[in-house]
């Protein structure tokens, strides 16, 4: 059975990566009642350590995400290094796959959700390195899975379906996030159904409408409206149709992410996330 997962982003997305932050979230999340959370093991700790820590409040690893411009700021071989060490730390906690993302383009922060500077060069660039770094992460043990992040290279369906049918389910598979989705205009329970045959893990994340159609905030300014993200129920993404068009063999965890509650108490929105997921997914997650 999968699990229900969180991602304690809200938690050090101001206050940074500390100790004292992330012992706050993980007691939070201990005391919610979620068993695992997504695996991000700070620099100066190993992998068995990070284990032990999170062990220590009743959390084991969940799916974590390699993160990469894909773009002309990096290199194929810095990028191939670097996925390789992540892979092999990911590897060290148990788990078997990854998500994979592109983020933070200028001119995608800044007019976000529309493809803002499509460049068809850059995109192809693109493609080719993820696919290099996809095929350095399965050698390793890891199965890539794309993940859709508003704000990066793969940002509209035209570009997340070019990435995904040019590459093939054998060099990346499907991790998405339904709230980026959403926000880009996708449907993401439509996206779902048409590459269900590839997903290994997703993101559970709602949106309001308010910011949906509007074009004129940039993404920081979206985001900390607190009327961009919902947790999960409150917002347009029809959960109903997207957990149906999620196969019945999936076996993946199912992650609770909401970059920015809704409601002042980062405890508090991961609380009401959780007993939303604990009754929509009833029949799919360990009790």
């Amino acid at each position: 059975m999968s699990r229900i997962a969180a991602n304690p982003i809200p938690y050090w997305a101001t206050a940074g990566k500390t100790r004292a932050v992330f012992d706050e979230a993980f007691a939070d999340f201990r005391d919610i009642g979620f068993t695992a959370v997504k695996a991000d093991v700070p620099d100066d700790m190993t992998a068995a350590a990070y284990r032990d820590w999170i062990g220590g409040y009743g959390l084991e690893p969940a799916l974590s995400l390699f993160n990469s411009p894909f773009d002309e700021t990096v290199t194929l071989a810095d990028e191939v290094e670097k996925a390789k060490r992540f892979a092999a730390t990911q590897a060290e906690l148990g788990l078997d796959r990854t998500m994979i993302s592109s983020m933070a383009r200028p001119e995608r922060l800044a007019q976000p959700a529309v493809g803002a500077g499509f460049d068809e060069a850059r995109l192809t660039r693109a493609i080719d390195m993820c696919g290099e770094v996809c095929r350095a992460l399965a050698a390793e043990g890891l199965r890539p899975l794309h993940h859709s992040h508003v704000g990066g290279v793969f940002e509209t369906e035209h570009e997340i379906t070019r990435l995904l049918d040019d590459l093939g389910p054998d060099v990346i598979g499907f991790g998405p996030d339904t709230g980026h989705l959403r926000w880009a205009g996708i449907e993401p329970a439509a996206f779902l159904r048409r590459y269900a045959d590839r997903l290994g893990g997703i993101h559970l994340k709602d949106c309001f409408p308010d910011h949906l159609d509007a074009r004129g905030l940039s993404y920081r300014e979206a985001t900390a409206s607190k009327r961009l993200w919902a947790e999960p129920g409150l917002g347009v993404v029809d959960f109903d149709a997207v957990l149906a068009a999620i196969p019945a063999d999936y076996d993946g965890d199912f992650m609770i992410e909401v970059d920015e509650p809704s409601v002042e108490s980062k405890r508090e929105s991961h609380r009401m996330s959780y007993a939303w997921a604990r009754k929509a997914l009833a029949d799919r997650v360990t009790p």
